[in-house]
């Protein structure tokens, strides 16, 4: 089996060059490192991972831990992270809490067990468990797409976090509706304790005070996330006495279950009820009609959590950060009018001053 001795016997360099050059641990001069490359790959030497991890005390792995990977939006958000994670010479292990509590705190510490470097997680809506259990071992972690009030102070968790802009984004999708002469909004909420769910109600709620409309406690009913939900949800805002004339759903599943519930109906978009929705996916252009819908940024999330995370390990005691991303609107015709380009969300001034938060180009 080839050695690193081998590797430098042949480049003519010390077995501490060659180690610098593969681990990328300290400046090797330009030729140096190219004759270290080019004896890599004429002795087809491989690093043993094994032993320098021992050596090094890191695995060069991290642990991700999300719900519903089926989930296009979800797996988006993988590809991100994969992507991030390999550029860096990282590899992942990756677990489906299912957004449960109890099995989220367990899907973590067999990670944690398995001896990867740091952490991505989205939280589930009753994370005390898996804070407690990051926080009592010093886990470096990042949590993303759904985002924690994490504790101000010196001796507070130090925990990243990465999202997309929820409420400006909602507020513009309602915003759209009342101008079209909606004034009976409904919106299909996501699973109560989210961040996302939280954060989409508020935007909800100032769309209809921008537009002059009254709040209708009736008009806000949650799918849970999930298309049975929606569908749920959906059927129930029919079946009110006075329905609403137009409808937000709140992530991509809820959108399907709305839709099934309308065809249930015989009820068509826009025609009978307009519709606009948070997350746009890959088959959101072939509905009829197409789906006007808000874009997040997902595969730039899974990037951006890997690169707050490697930035922990290199710098375990800097400040904690809270990254939101602006999303796109994309305008197609289930709201009722004609197909327009997307155009990007501009978030408000309030927004960037939130205290230890800032919104990225």
């Amino acid at each position: 089996m080839v050695t690193m001795a081998d590797v430098a016997r042949s480049a003519g360099v010390s077995v501490a060059t060659v180690s610098h050059v593969l681990n990328d641990t300290r400046p090797v001069l330009p030729h140096t490192r190219q004759a270290v490359l080019d004896a890599v790959e004429e002795l087809g030497y491989t690093p043993n991972g094994l032993a320098r991890s021992l050596v090094t005390s890191r695995t060069r792995s991290i642990g991700l831990a999300v719900s519903a990977i089926s989930n296009p939006y979800v797996t988006e958000i993988l590809q991100g992270v994969e992507a991030g994670a390999l550029e860096h010479g990282y590899s992942l292990l990756i677990a489906d809490p299912h957004d449960d509590p109890g099995h989220e705190r367990k899907v973590v510490q067999l990670l944690h067990e398995r001896r990867v470097d740091g952490m991505i997680v989205a939280p589930s809506a009753d994370p005390r468990d898996l804070v407690a259990y990051l926080t009592r071992h010093r886990v470096p972690t990042v949590f993303l797409d759904r985002v924690l009030d994490v504790p101000e102070g010196e001796d507070a968790p130090r925990f990243d976090q990465v999202c997309a802009e929820g409420a400006e984004p909602t507020t513009r999708l309602v915003g759209h509706l009342a101008g079209l002469g909606h004034r009976r909004i409904g919106l299909v909420a996501g699973r109560p304790g989210l961040s996302t769910t939280r954060e989409r109600i508020t935007g909800y709620r100032h769309g209809l005070a921008a537009a002059g409309l009254p709040f209708d406690e009736r008009l806000l009913v949650h799918g849970d996330s999930e298309v049975a939900g929606g569908e749920r949800a959906t059927a129930e805002l029919l079946s009110l006495a006075v329905p609403p004339t137009a409808l937000v759903t709140a992530n991509n599943a809820m959108t399907l279950g709305a839709l099934r519930a309308l065809r249930c109906r015989g009820l068509s978009v826009p025609g009978d009820l307009a519709l606009c929705c948070f997350d746009d996916f890959a088959w959101a252009d072939l509905f009829s009609p197409r789906l006007t819908a808000v874009a997040q940024p997902s595969r730039d999330i899974g990037a951006r959590a890997v690169r707050l995370l490697l930035d922990r390990l290199a710098a375990p005691d800097r400040p904690a950060q809270t990254l939101r991303l602006p999303c796109s609107f994309v305008h197609r015709d289930s709201c009722g009018c004609a197909e327009q380009p997307a155009t990007p969300f501009s978030p408000s001034g309030k927004a960037r001053a939130k205290a230890n938060e800032r919104t990225l180009p």
